[in-house]
């Protein structure tokens, strides 16, 4: 009895040791201002290993992602039919964020397990819930992968590998970009710690993204009241047409 108990106690020693790395993370900003002129930003993502214990072996790896806000959205595929471009097929994506971007300290295969990138969500891939019923397409899959190389075209969505810094197994940093197209929202950010594939302690943040000034005066009016957004609308277009026959008269009168 003495010696099985030693023997389970030897088997679980590990796991402790494990559970006492932790990430202290840090954000350059943490409110991003939409405004007239904003063509983009950068974040700073830097943090540090928290230990109670010297580092062991083997290394372990980094996984930072940030996430926009989720939106539904349908993906069309179009084909010629009697000579007009239709829509032929369709897949519903019940949740696509709106901007994705994953940076590591390495190749994402081979940080990543299969298991825990299905269980955290952490690729492209997996941060895109799509629900494609083969009664309406063969190949639902195609329809992600369509989406996600769009999207990479727009620099949307960032597959940032070995981009992650990571000195001494200790201090690690990165850089996102962030396009001008951003949609506004709560942007959800998080550090993954993993040791031969497998997550051992995550960090979860957040990032505001928020119109300012005039533009966000202008979506506070179009969404609460569309009505009075109409007729401001109309009223500036009046007064512009107003304004420029008021002009080109008196260029021919002069």
């Amino acid at each position: 009895m003495t010696r099985l108990l030693f023997l389970l106690i030897s088997l679980l020693l590990p796991f402790p040791l494990l559970a006492q790395e932790e990430v202290v993370l840090g954000l350059s900003q943490d409110r991003v201002r939409i405004t007239a002129n904003f063509d983009g930003s950068e974040i700073l993502i830097f943090g540090a290993v928290k230990r109670e214990s010297p580092v062991i072996d083997p290394p372990l790896d980094v996984i930072v992602t940030i996430a926009g806000p989720a939106e539904p959205l349908v993906i069309h595929k179009k084909d010629r039919r009697v000579g007009v471009w239709v829509n032929a097929q369709s897949v519903y994506v019940s949740a696509a964020p709106s901007f994705y971007a994953v940076a590591s300290s390495g190749p994402l295969a081979k940080v990543l397990r299969q298991t825990e990138d299905l269980r955290h969500s952490i690729s492209i891939p997996r941060a895109i819930r799509a629900v494609g019923a083969a009664s309406i397409t063969e190949n639902p899959v195609d329809f992600t992968q369509a989406l996600i190389r769009i999207r990479e075209d727009q620099n949307i969505y960032q597959n940032l590998e070995s981009s992650v810094q990571f000195d001494q197994q200790t201090l690690f940093r990165t850089r996102i970009s962030l396009p001008a197209n951003l949609t506004e929202g709560q942007y959800d950010a998080r550090v993954f710690l993993l040791r031969e594939g497998h997550v051992v302690s995550r960090f979860d943040t957040g990032l505001e993204v928020r119109k300012v000034g005039l533009e966000r005066w202008l979506y506070l009016l179009a969404n609460n009241q569309p009505l009075a957004y109409g007729l401001l609308s109309l009223a500036i277009a009046i007064a512009a047409g107003w304004l420029a026959s008021t002009f080109f008269r008196v260029i021919r009168s002069s």
